[in-house]
């Protein structure tokens, strides 16, 4: 199966029609964020969404913590994916399905230690996707993403295994370790940020690199 791709932090058209043109089947739109690189305004959001073609894949990466508040981020926005990098605190999904119902929604589990994984597993059952990153929201200062870390690749495979739903790796990837990370983890995608990026820009050696490397037959 072919691994898809998603790049995140994406800053403007620009960089989002570089991206498609790579080979992305995905983009990520962050948000307003805690902590963390590649927040833009939610009216570029919408500009970039509105100039993206099918069948990308175009999230949103909202902090957002109850259904409702999600609901109005994406309407500000109107990707097709929502990517929840909190927890829910108030609502559920089937709320937000109901009211955005051809809205995917992926959910974030920041891989720490065997309870992130327990976690993943239960909420796999009802989420579309989840993403598996690096941050830790139990800090002060949340972080929600961005870490330019890599976590335990064994839990992620753990989750990998077990979920109710696809998986995307993400986390400190890079055109040098993204071909064993999928061999360790076999995600659905693979997501990156700053490992195509150079001094904050998107580095078009680095994501040409990023996408041959994970590319299984090289191309």
């Amino acid at each position: 199966m072919r691994v898809r791709i998603k790049i995140c932090c994406i800053s403007s058209v620009y960089e989002a029609l570089t991206a498609i043109e790579a080979g992305a089947d995905a983009i990520g739109l962050v948000g307003k964020m805690p902590s963390g690189p590649g927040p833009i305004p939610d009216d570029l959001i919408k500009q970039i969404t509105e100039v993206v073609p099918p069948p990308t894949g175009t999230f949103l990466l909202t902090s957002e913590t109850s259904a409702s508040g999600i609901i109005k981020h994406h309407h500000k926005t109107n990707t097709n994916t929502i990517q929840i990098v909190d927890l829910l605190s108030e609502g559920t999904y089937s709320q937000i399905r109901d009211a955005l119902p051809s809205v995917k929604i992926v959910q974030v589990i920041h891989v720490i230690d065997s309870r992130s994984v327990d976690l993943a597993i239960r909420l796999s059952e009802t989420a579309d996707a989840l993403l598996l990153d690096s941050g830790n929201p139990n800090l002060k200062i949340k972080e929600l993403g961005g870490t330019g870390r890599i976590h335990d690749w064994k839990l992620s495979r753990q989750i990998r295994d077990k979920s109710a739903c696809p998986i995307f790796l993400a986390g400190g990837l890079n055109p040098d370790n993204v071909k064993m990370a999928i061999e360790e983890v076999q995600p659905f995608a693979v997501d990156v940020c700053s490992g195509v990026r150079t001094n904050g820009a998107l580095d078009k050696n680095k994501l040409r690199a990023f996408i041959r490397n994970t590319r299984t037959d090289g191309t």
